[in-house]
């Protein structure tokens, strides 16, 4: 069995759920593994940094007793994203956390992540890797990673440009493991259409902000539901990396979503001063919002792409 068809047995749909800065926590963790999808955190999202531990041991308690109590119900494993950046002054601290508990799947994040893989191997846990050009998806493999994430046009968050069915398959061009896809998939026909060009699973994000479970605003929530892809800005001026924003939300912190001066990754900064912080104030979002128009619960969201992913299967069969 390949590693994607081993990760992909443990699930009840071939989705990984995207780590968000600030929006996903144990309880959100804990809900999408339930659902059985791979939930996911950044690391940084444990603050103070102590609290990195009590989420492992909380995430995982939960998971252990569901495992128990219900055996034969397909019970996900997690992740944990970590930023491979200089301004990342918590790496260390945070990889040894998730060394002691070792965490199935490490998400690592911007850098090559060579270090990191060779600590994960070492206690038999998966590292995935987000890139967005075939420049960065070799460098990953040069340093080992298990698995790709291709954060492809139209993702929320830090986003590429290029469009999944160019780098999907000049990616399956050279490597033949695991790939989960990035960009703009909220529901079943989005799942099956990642498949269908090559990826193992996909990668949702924006899709469970709007959920009861995520660690969002009620107007965040809100604003993904009534927001259309047009309402997405690119920009790289909040974090000195292309990212997709509401535009509601940044003419909300008083600036105008069209004439945004640009900014590069010297600027970064995870701890930026501005008034109007990335994530805090300026919500991430990718162009899928369009097909958004409910807060749901995460077991009801997974739910409903269970049924729709095999609706869409019976239609391709039946075409």
């Amino acid at each position: 069995m390949s590693p994607a068809q081993k990760l992909r047995s443990q699930l009840s749909l071939p989705v990984i759920a995207a780590p968000m800065f600030i929006v996903s926590n144990p309880t959100l963790v804990i809900a999408q593994c339930e659902s059985g999808v791979v939930g996911s955190f950044p690391a940084l999202n444990a603050r103070p940094l102590e609290k990195l531990d009590e989420w492992l041991t909380t995430i995982e308690n939960a998971l252990a007793q569901r495992r128990r109590a219900q055996p034969d119900a397909k019970t996900a494993p997690f992740a944990v994203n970590q930023i491979i950046h200089q301004s990342n002054d918590r790496l260390d601290h945070d990889l040894d956390a998730c060394m002691r508990h070792q965490v199935p799947i490490i998400i690592t994040s911007l850098r090559a992540p060579n270090d990191v893989v060779k600590k994960v191997h070492e206690y038999g846990g998966m590292v995935f890797h987000d890139v967005i050009s075939i420049r960065h998806a070799q460098k990953a493999l040069e340093a080992g990673v298990d698995g790709l994430v291709l954060v492809c046009a139209g993702a929320g968050g830090h986003a590429g440009m290029v469009s999944p069915f160019a780098l999907v398959r000049e990616v399956r061009r050279f490597f033949d493991g695991p790939i989960a896809l990035s960009g703009a998939i909220t529901d079943g026909p989005g799942i099956l259409a990642a498949e269908a060009i090559g990826a193992d699973f996909a990668y949702i994000g924006t899709r469970f902000i709007a959920t009861q479970e995520a660690n969002a605003v009620d107007a965040y929530k809100q604003m993904i539901v009534d927001s259309t892809a047009a309402d997405v800005v690119y920009t790289p001026f909040f974090t000195g990396v292309h990212g997709n924003y509401l535009k509601k939300s940044v003419a909300a912190a008083g600036l105008d979503p069209d004439n945004l001066p640009l900014a590069d990754k010297t600027s970064m900064n995870f701890g930026s001063n501005r008034p109007a912080k990335a994530w805090k104030d300026i919500w991430g979002a990718g162009q899928g919002v369009g097909n958004i128009d409910e807060v749901l619960s995460t077991r009801e969201l997974v739910a409903r792409m269970q049924r729709e992913y095999a609706a869409a299967r019976q239609r391709l069969a039946l075409g």
